[in-house]
């Protein structure tokens, strides 16, 4: 009985799959003629303010599976249907299997080319040189703050924010073999310091060795013996690593975001960002009669933070994100407001609210 009733539900399965990959064709043909129109328009295939609308619609249905898992789902679906348009290239910091390129497949499916890069700014170069159409990069984590070469380099550069992903980050302390004797750890600058405490509690003498990746790290170690890296779950399997303990980092809460760059200019979506990047005159009130206006005009201001120009000893260049997008009425105004207190300012990205 209870077999029959297994087999039934079997079935059942069976024939919804077959309707999934009808519908799934029928979407992609339907991408193919979307693609066949931005191609007479010379328009992008890839845009960040459509994405948000269908990933916004689909989670307000309701849904037995879960959102992370749901998204996951269309995100492949929606980059099997792009590829058919054409191929996607991502230029990302690698080598494989680094969070920035799990965050970069979570964000443009399996179905497009990733260039794995050895520094971030070897991806703004592949992009800026047309090698690669995207690139994602690191901006900032959450318990270790924001990455500077990424902040440095967007100012520089000419290319624009698109988009951005959020990450949870559990780092794994991985080795070639599960009983050799520990004497080294690899692993990227900030990923050590999310692990701080757990080394100094498990591992008070070991040699702490930072390399340019956490995937870098894991790759070290796959050659080595007495050595361990910190890096994900990921890494681990394709270097053939042994993880002797997983979610070592310090805070439970540990997430990183990452921003996809481009030569791509976003519409709207209807929840939007915009990054910029200020410095402001030298005279007494300057900052706060700045962040007046931001407050005078409604627009709300979600982060702000400093870095040296290096181009004048103690002078500073001001990274702020607000909410909104750059074509709004209000934003216009606000920003043309903000430059009376200013030097110089320069709009780094208007992109859909991750």
């Amino acid at each position: 009985m209870l077999i029959n009733k297994l087999n039934g539900k079997r079935k059942a399965i069976d024939r919804i799959d077959k309707d999934i990959v009808k519908l799934i064709n029928k979407r992609a043909q339907i991408a193919l003629e979307v693609g066949k129109v931005k191609k007479e328009k010379g328009a992008v295939v890839y845009s960040p303010s459509r994405e948000k609308e269908v990933f916004r619609q689909i989670l307000s249905l309701k849904n037995t599976v879960k959102e992370d898992d749901l998204m996951a789902i269309y995100s492949e679906i929606i980059s099997a249907c792009r590829n058919l348009e054409t191929t996607t290239k991502i230029a990302f910091l690698g080598p494989w299997a680094t969070f920035t390129h799990q965050a970069a497949i979570r964000k443009f499916g399996s179905s497009a080319i990733f260039v794995p890069c050895a520094v971030i700014a070897d991806v703004f170069d592949e992009v800026e040189k047309a090698r690669a159409d995207f690139g994602v990069v690191p901006i900032e984590n959450s318990n270790e703050g924001s990455v500077n070469v990424t902040l440095d380099l967007l100012v520089d550069s000419e290319l624009s924010i698109c988009g951005e992903i959020s990450l949870k980050i559990e780092q794994c302390f991985l080795a070639k073999e599960p009983k050799n004797k520990i004497l080294r750890v690899y692993s990227h600058p900030q990923a050590l310091a999310q692990c701080r405490n757990w080394l100094s509690a498990n591992y008070p003498d070991i040699e702490v060795i930072p390399v340019s990746s956490t995937a870098e790290a894991a790759k070290k170690v796959s050659k080595e013996s007495f050595s361990v890296a910190i890096a994900s779950e990921a890494a681990a399997k394709i270097y053939n690593l042994y993880p002797l303990a997983k979610g070592i980092q310090d805070g439970a809460q540990n997430f990183t975001r990452f921003l996809i760059i481009g030569k791509t200019k976003t519409n709207s979506s209807g929840q939007d960002k915009i990054s910029l990047a200020l410095m402001i005159k030298d005279k007494v009130g300057a900052l706060y009669n700045l962040l007046g206006v931001f407050g005078k005009n409604g627009v709300n201001l979600t982060r702000i933070e400093s870095r040296p120009s290096k181009k004048k000893l103690w002078e500073y260049i001001f990274f702020i994100d607000i909410e909104g997008h750059i074509e709004d009425k209000k934003i216009i105004s606000t920003i043309e407001k903000v430059k009376k207190h200013c030097v110089f300012v320069k709009v780094l990205g208007a992109y859909p609210k991750f």
